[in-house]
C-alpha cells in the first residue's frame, strides 16, 4: 500500500479497496509516504495558475 501510496493513488481508494477506513491507513503508512510534500505543492501551484 506505501507503493500505491507514493505513486499517488489517492488514499480514499486505497482505504476502500484494503477494508480500513482513510485514519487507519494514513495512521498506518503515514511514515512510508516520501516526498509527497514537493507533489502536492506543484499540483496547488498548478490548480492555482489552471483556476
Amino acid at each position: 500500500m506505501s507503493t500505491w501510496l507514493n505513486g499517488g493513488v489517492p488514499p480514499t481508494d486505497i482505504a476502500e479497496w484494503a477494508g480500513h477506513s482513510v485514519e487507519v491507513l494514513l495512521r498506518v503508512y503515514a511514515k512510508c509516504i516520501e516526498g509527497q510534500h514537493e507533489a502536492a505543492k506543484r499540483r496547488i501551484e498548478q490548480a492555482l495558475r489552471d483556476g
